[in-house]
């Protein structure tokens, strides 16, 4: 097994295990990255704290942090309900951009989306796509050091909201 291949099923591994371990309950997100995707972390904090914790991670890293999307406020002004939900945007073009060199609709999945939301029972998660699956959807094989890259600093950055 090559270095690369090595490191990135390594990441993808940490992701897993970082990922179960959210309690998973009745009310609360299945943890998992099987078959959705998906990487949901539990957050110590508040929304509010979650959101100022996560953008404050990603600026210290010089990160490029695009934009905020406040779901909630939008469902409100269509008069429908939606418990707090904030879309985060943000991502590091020299980085992001390599995926779409190798895939044009990867573009999809670029930036980095990280939605910050709270359940019914109110615990605050935070959840992204994994990264080893956004390289299974576009079917790129030639990034793999860029993949296991965009795996170690999303799971950085998540870490610092942990419950």
């Amino acid at each position: 097994m090559s270095a690369n291949r090595l490191r990135l099923a390594l990441f993808g591994l940490i992701a897993v295990v970082l990922a179960a371990a959210a309690p998973a309950s009745g009310t609360s997100p299945d943890p998992t990255t099987a078959g959705s995707g998906v990487v949901q972390v539990r957050s110590a904090y508040s929304m509010d704290e979650t959101i100022s914790r996560l953008k404050q991670d990603v600026a210290s890293k010089g990160i490029t942090f695009f934009t905020a999307i406040d779901q909630s406020k939008l469902a409100a002004d269509a008069r429908i309900p939606l418990h707090p939900s904030t879309l985060l945007i943000f991502g590091n073009p020299a980085l992001g951009v390599q995926f779409i060199t190798s895939s044009p609709v990867a573009g999809l999945d670029w930036p980095v989306r990280l939605l910050v939301y709270q359940d019914e029972a109110g615990a605050v998660w935070a959840a992204y796509t994994d990264f080893a699956w956004i390289a299974r959807r576009h079917q790129i094989t030639n990034r793999d050091a860029a993949f296991a890259k965009a795996s170690e600093v999303i799971a950085s950055i998540t870490f610092s909201i942990r419950e």
